[in-house]
């Protein structure tokens, strides 16, 4: 009898322990929920041969950077797929060797292809999602619109109560401007399997764009202490509430949340969340006019240091140069800058000349040079979005250029911004900067 994964394609094993054990590991890697390795351990030590159990925990490795096992991995299932596996088995293995070994590009071109033959092949459907997707970091500008289009290209393919299409088709109408639709697929998913972070995740997002600080919060609270520590999102959706706090003005509770959940020596996220998640909420408090211990900018760029010692990674250089601008270490970005730029020349860089751009840009910050911020951002304002990652982590580089803008005497651009970001939501924070405004310009 054949077995099949939770949604119904076959898999090329003859034990139903390893597939029973397969279909919880991969339940629990696409909800980011403590216990997948050990469910994925397990499938393959029932069935050795079991190449997909072998590439899910493959692509695990790759969710926890470990670069290294997870090339291995994903190789021994590519022997083993190559020997005993169906066309969807050899594709699927194919897509997820790409990706790790660092061919996004053709690794994005191949799951969209995959996607279209095998649409319910969810572990390849989810690669190009998500902020950290191969959408997301692929250097377009318009992927917020590729991820919705993906998603509703597939729809009609997934089960009304598929908790994690309706999560991921949610979030990423969220992030294209569909607000209330995409919150209400999300809570719909949310409400199916509750043990979810990326739901928890996505929810939290939505809360945000709607202006919504106080449910974002109150939803946190309830349901991060339910999440283990492990857990590769809990620093990330703390971060959230975090935000929430800081957009309400309790800097202290802030802090405090910043301390317990987010700073790299607690959290256990991914080193770019870890990276951006530090530097972007150091950045906020100290832009807002909040104190930030020099301990808490010394932490995090020693840990950036270690994780990203080369430039390269658009996103990540971005929160790089951020750390390295507020220790003064003028070298430091310069060179990251240099580098960039070769990246840039060569077109090896995807996201382009805004990521030089937008380093250059944070040191002027840094320096009181409001003007030059101003003078090398806005140009670029438009291919922010270029770097990846969400509207939530990229409004830090907004909020860089409106501060920039105000403290400029550049009132009128201020206003015109601010009036445009309070359209598409409410928010105290925003409210106040309009009302230090003059308005006599």
């Amino acid at each position: 009898m054949a077995r099949h994964d939770r949604r119904g394609l076959p898999l090329s094993t003859a034990s139903d322990q390893a597939a029973d054990r397969y279909r919880e590991g991969v339940d629990l890697l696409m909800s980011a929920w403590p216990g997948a390795a050990e469910a994925l351990d397990a499938a393959m030590e029932a069935d050795p041969t079991f190449a997909l159990a072998h590439a899910a925990r493959a692509r695990l490795h790759g969710i926890r950077a470990e670069p290294v096992e997870a090339r291995a991995r994903i190789a021994t299932a590519a022997e083993l797929v190559a020997r005993n596996g169906t066309e969807r088995e050899r594709s699927h293995v194919e897509v997820l060797s790409l990706a790790l070994n660092g061919q996004s590009r053709r690794a994005l071109e191949h799951a969209l292809a995959h996607a279209d033959q095998w649409p319910r092949d969810a572990l390849i459907l989810g690669l190009p999602l998500g902020a950290f997707g191969l959408f997301a970091f692929s250097g377009m500008a318009d992927h917020d619109q590729a991820r919705v289009d993906l998603c509703e290209r597939h729809a009609r393919q997934f089960d009304a109560d598929d908790w994690w299409f309706l999560v991921y088709a949610g979030w990423s109408h969220v992030e294209n401007g569909a607000v209330a639709h995409g919150r209400a697929l999300i809570e719909r998913g949310f409400a199916l399997r509750p043990a979810n972070a990326n739901g928890a995740h996505a929810l939290s997002h939505a809360m945000y764009e709607a202006g919504d600080g106080a449910g974002a919060e109150a939803l946190i609270a309830g349901w991060l202490p339910g999440y283990d520590r492990t857990g590769s999102l809990h620093g990330h959706i703390a971060w959230h509430a975090a935000l929430a706090a800081l957009e309400r003005g309790d800097a202290d509770h802030a802090l405090a949340l910043y301390a317990a959940h987010v700073q790299p020596a607690v959290s256990a996220a991914m080193p770019v969340n870890v990276v951006s998640d530090a530097a972007s909420f150091l950045w906020r408090m100290q832009a807002y006019g909040h104190d930030v211990p020099a301990a808490s900018w010394e932490a995090a760029a020693s840990y950036a240091a270690r994780a990203f010692p080369t430039a390269g990674f658009a996103f990540v250089d971005v929160h790089m140069a951020i750390l390295e601008a507020a220790a003064g270490d003028r070298d430091a970005v310069g060179r990251r800058v240099a580098t960039l730029t070769r990246l840039v020349d060569d077109a090896s860089l995807s996201a382009g000349p805004v990521v030089p751009a937008i380093c250059r840009a944070a040191l002027a910050f840094a320096d009181g040079d409001y003007a030059a911020c101003a003078r090398v951002l806005e140009p670029v304002a438009a291919d922010i979005v270029r770097i990846g990652g969400s509207g939530a982590q990229r409004e830090m580089l907004e909020d860089m250029l409106l501060l920039a803008l105000m403290r400029g005497g550049e009132t009128a651009k201020a206003r015109a911004l601010l009036d445009r970001r309070l359209h598409r939501r409410p928010s105290h924070r925003d409210t106040g900067w309009r009302d230090l405004l003059p308005t006599g310009e």
